[in-house]
């Protein structure tokens, strides 16, 4: 691994705002499979390079993503015995650092490349959050967006929400209420998004509760569901008015789940 790949691969996770664990081996005694000053990044659902494979590297993986999990912001120093506890036959010690970098930022699912999404994603692209952006219509997308902003083309929209992970926080604002429909189905039955919210009208609030309530999800999931979606007293048609509402909203959830947790 040359010095500059770790630092490339390091500064891309950073760009997109996913946060990770960069563990070295500071110190190794006897026989290792890697060499002192050997690095590895570990994001929740990723690795890249390695101190030399075996429990070892399963050992610093679990660690990382626990430290993930936990949000941690200060490193740990770890020492492992390379002997037959640890599965492995080196027989040396090696000392590891663990580093987190970047604190996790929630990851927003924008339905819809219209002129409320576009002014939506405008405004999310200022803070500090990962965006995955979808539509059906590669036409309106912008011709360059931010890194942490990914753009989705695809012709059934509704069959992405199952990818997306979990904690998410969904905004749909498609030009299609059938498609809106079929999002909000599927985005209720999963069940584990941190935050729903539907443009719309009391009107289409109601005939969507009814509809979905005939699909079987029970009154306490559609009660998670934010439609009309956006902060009340914010009024406003304008694409940049109803957008301002739904952010505001946005950073209020978010805000009111960061408390939880801290």
């Amino acid at each position: 691994m040359r010095t500059d790949d770790w630092i490339t691969r390091l500064h891309d996770l950073q760009q997109r705002g996913e946060p990770c664990v960069v563990a070295t081996l500071v110190d190794n005694q006897g026989s290792t499979p890697r060499d002192a000053g050997s690095k590895m990044l570990i994001t929740a659902s990723q690795q890249f390079y390695t101190l030399g494979g075996g429990n070892l590297e399963f050992q610093v993986m679990t660690i990382a993503r626990e430290m993930l999990r936990e949000g941690a912001k200060t490193s740990r120093f770890e020492r492992f015995s390379l002997g037959a506890r640890l599965g492995q036959c080196c027989g040396g010690m090696a000392s590891v650092l663990l580093e987190p970098l970047g604190q996790p930022q929630p990851h927003v699912v924008v339905y819809g490349a219209g002129h409320v999404g576009r002014a939506l994603v405008n405004i999310l692209s200022t803070l500090p959050c990962r965006i995955t952006w979808v539509d059906a219509r590669a036409s309106e997308f912008p011709a360059h967006v931010d890194p942490q902003i990914t753009c989705i083309v695809d012709e059934e929209p509704e069959g992405t929400v199952a990818q997306m992970p979990a904690d998410s926080y969904f905004m749909v604002l498609t030009h299609d209420h059938q498609l809106d429909f079929a999002l909000s189905e599927r985005i209720l039955k999963r069940g584990d998004f941190r935050y729903f919210g539907l443009i719309g009208s009391d009107t289409k609030r109601k005939r969507f509760d009814y509809r979905l309530s005939g699909k079987g999800i029970a009154d306490e999931q559609l009660a998670r569901m934010r439609c009309p979606v956006g902060l009340p007293d914010v009024r406003g048609k304008l694409p940049a008015e109803i957008a301002v509402a739904i952010a505001g909203e946005f950073i209020a959830a978010y805000g009111a789940h960061s408390q939880k947790v801290s």
